[in-house]
C-alpha cells in the first residue's frame, strides 16, 4: 500500500514530455511509482479530468520577513507554488549583526514595502551568520518549501558598516565578502544576490550598498559562488548603463550561473536587444537566465489601497481610513476638488495605462487599449478622474485597477517570455505588499499564455514554471514528476482555473495591511508527499522544508 494514490490524471512531467493518462504513487516525500498503479493509497486522490504537474517553482520572492508570522507563505501557496526562493534583490536579514537589525528592516520596508515593525516584531532574530537564519527558517515548519540566497546589501553592511553605502571596499574587504559568501553557500544558501537598481533606498534616500559596487567587487564574489554551483542573482540598472550591465552579466557568467530581471515596454525594441545580447553570451556556453513577470504589472489601485493621484483633495482623501474614503467621494463638493486637482496634475502614469480589474470573481488583467481608463472616460464624455470616481462608487469603493508601469505592450512579452533564455516568474511575494500583488503569476502562466492564448503548450508552460526553474536554483531533485525525485504536486482542473479578485487584509504584526489572491481550480496541491492545499483551501499542513545548496 501507497501512502498517497492519485489516481486517472493527465500526467505533465515537468520536462516537456508529452502529457500521459496515468496514475502517481507517493511514499513518504518521495514519488515511488506512475503508471497504472493496481494497489491501493492510504489517501486517493481523484484527478479524472485534472492535469497533474510537479508543482511550481517560484523564484523571485522577498518572503524573507512574512514567513515569520505567515508560515502558509500566502498567497503563492493558494497558487500551486510549493518551493520559493528568498533573498532577492541584495536585501536579505544576514548576515547580520545585533546592533544592525533596524538598519536591515529599514532597508527593507523603503525597498520592498514590508513594515519595519512588523519586522522587527515579527522575526526572532536569533541569528549572525546566514546559515544560522537558515536554522531559524527550520524552526518555523513552513507550509511550502523555501530556499535562500545571501544578499550583497546585508553583507556589504556587515564588513564595511556606514562605508558600505557610498565608498569602495578594500581589497582586504572584498576578499572578506567572498569568504562569508563561501561560508553561506556552504551553511547551505543557494546563491548571493545584488541589486543597482537607482530605484532602491536606504531610509534617508541614498541607494542600498552594493548600487554602485565596482565590477571586480562582484567578480571576487561570483568566483567562490561559482567554484560551489550555486547562482548569482542580479537586478540590474539597464536603465542607466546598459552596455556596462550587460558586461557585468558576462563576467559573473564567466565563472557562476547569472540569472536576472528582465521586462518589456511599450514596444519590442527593448527586449530585442536584451535578447541579442543574452543570446550571444549563451551561444559562448554562458549559462544566463532570466525572469519576467508574465503581465502588464504595476500598483493595484482603488479606493482600498494607494491612489493613482496625488496632491491637493487626493492627499486628503489617501489620509482617510476606508469607510471614510467611500463617504467623501459622495460629497459633489469633495469630488470637483479631486476632479480640480487631477486635472491640473495627472496621476502616476498616463491614463491610457489605468486599467479596470472588473466586476467579476476573475480579474481582467488583458484588457486591450480601447478598455483603458483614458479610453474609457473618453467613451463617457469624462474626465480618467470622474470614471475612477463613478466606478469606485458603483462598487461602494470595491474597484481596484492596475498601473501597467511594466511589460505594456502584451505582444512584446510574449517574446520575451518565449524566448530560451526567459521564464516567466517575478511575482515579488511578500514585498510591496500593499502595492503591488502578482503573486499569482504562476496561474496566469497557466490561464492566459497556456489555455487562453495557445502561447505556450501545455508541456511547454508547465516545464517553464517548473523543472526550468529548479534547475536554475540547483535543485536536483523537484521540478519534474519522476520516480525518485520529491513529491511536490498539483491537481488542477484546467478549464476553471483563475485568480480570484484581489482584497486587501489587515492581517500582518499590528494589522499593517496588505493584498492577498486567492486561485479557483487547484484540485490539490502536495508539498513532500502531503496535502498542503485541497479545493482551494489551505489544510493547515506544514510539510515544507529549507532546502540547503547541495553543491
Amino acid at each position: 500500500m501507497y501512502d498517497v494514490v492519485i489516481r486517472n490524471g493527465l500526467v505533465v512531467d515537468g520536462n516537456g514530455g508529452e502529457p500521459v493518462s496515468a496514475d502517481v504513487a507517493i511514499n513518504g516525500d518521495t514519488i515511488a511509482a506512475i503508471g497504472e498503479i493496481s494497489e491501493s493509497g492510504k489517501q486517493e486522490i481523484d484527478a479524472a479530468g485534472h492535469i497533474v504537474t510537479p508543482g511550481f517553482v517560484d523564484v523571485h520572492t522577498h518572503l524573507d520577513a512574512q514567513i515569520g508570522w505567515d508560515p502558509q507563505l500566502t498567497p503563492i501557496s493558494w497558487h500551486g507554488v510549493t518551493t520559493a526562493l528568498l533573498g532577492n534583490c541584495g536585501v536579505t536579514f544576514a548576515p547580520c549583526k545585533p546592533n544592525d537589525r533596524e538598519f536591515l528592516a529599514g532597508m527593507m520596508e523603503t525597498v520592498e514595502d514590508i513594515p519595519r515593525d512588523a519586522i522587527m516584531s515579527g522575526l526572532s532574530w536569533n541569528w549572525e551568520h546566514y546559515g544560522e537564519y537558515l536554522d531559524e527558517l527550520e524552526k518555523l515548519d513552513p507550509a511550502i518549501n523555501v530556499a535562500g540566497m545571501i544578499g550583497h546589501c546585508a553583507l556589504r553592511y556587515y564588513v564595511m558598516g556606514e562605508r558600505s553605502i557610498d565608498e569602495q571596499p578594500t581589497e582586504e574587504e572584498k576578499q572578506e565578502m567572498a569568504g562569508i559568501v563561501k561560508q553561506a553557500v556552504a551553511d547551505g544558501a543557494v546563491g548571493f544576490s545584488t541589486s543597482r537598481f537607482l530605484g532602491h533606498y536606504i531610509p534617508d534616500g541614498r541607494h542600498v550598498p552594493g548600487t554602485h559596487a565596482e565590477h571586480d567587487e562582484l567578480e571576487v564574489i561570483a568566483k567562490v559562488v561559482g567554484e560551489q554551483g550555486a547562482l548569482m542573482q542580479n537586478v540590474t540598472n539597464f536603465g542607466g548603463d546598459f552596455d556596462g550591465e550587460m558586461e557585468l552579466i558576462r563576467k559573473e557568467a564567466d565563472n557562476s550561473r547569472v540569472l536576472f530581471s528582465h521586462g518589456t515596454g511599450r514596444s519590442s525594441t527593448y527586449g530585442d536587444k536584451v535578447e541579442q545580447r543574452i543570446m550571444a553570451m549563451r551561444e559562448q556556453g554562458l549559462d544566463v537566465n532570466a525572469i519576467a513577470i508574465p503581465r502588464s504589472s504595476g500598483f493595484v489601485t482603488g479606493l482600498q489601497a494607494y491612489l493613482p493621484w496625488r496632491g491637493g483633495a487626493w492627499s486628503e482623501l489617501f489620509d482617510l481610513d476606508f469607510d471614510a474614503r467611500v463617504a467623501a467621494i459622495k460629497d459633489p463638493e469633495f469630488v470637483a476638488r479631486l476632479v480640480e486637482r487631477a486635472k491640473e496634475k495627472g496621476p502616476l502614469i498616463s491614463e491610457d495605462m489605468i486599467f479596470y480589474l472588473g466586476d467579476g470573481d476573475k480579474p481582467n488583467y488583458v484588457g486591450g487599449p480601447d478598455e483603458s481608463l483614458q479610453a474609457v472616460a473618453a467613451a463617457n464624455g469624462e474626465h480618467p478622474s470622474e470614471t475612477f470616481i463613478r466606478i469606485s462608487n458603483e462598487t461602494e469603493g470595491k474597484a481596484l485597477f492596475t498601473l501597467r508601469f511594466f511589460n505594456q505592450n502584451m505582444d512584446a512579452l510574449a517574446e520575451a517570455i518565449s524566448s530560451e533564455f526567459c521564464i516567466p516568474s517575478l511575482g515579488d511575494a511578500g514585498a510591496h505588499v500593499s502595492q503591488i500583488m502578482d503573486s499569482g503569476w504562476a496561474t496566469f502562466v497557466m490561464t492566459h499564455w497556456h489555455r487562453d492564448s495557445g502561447l505556450f503548450s501545455l508541456p511547454e508552460a508547465v516545464k517553464r514554471i517548473t523543472s526550468v526553474p529548479a534547475r536554475i536554483i540547483g535543485l536536483k531533485d523537484r521540478g519534474a514528476l519522476e520516480v525518485g525525485k520529491k513529491a511536490d504536486v498539483n491537481v488542477i482542473e484546467l478549464e476553471s482555473l483563475s485568480e480570484r479578485m484581489p482584497e486587501i487584509v489587515h492581517d500582518f504584526p499590528g494589522g499593517a495591511p496588505r493584498f492577498i489572491q486567492k486561485a479557483k481550480g487547484y484540485r490539490a496541491t502536495l508539498c513532500n508527499g502531503q496535502v498542503i492545499l485541497e479545493n482551494d483551501e489551505l489544510t493547515g499542513a506544514r510539510s515544507g522544508n529549507v532546502l540547503r545548496h547541495a553543491g
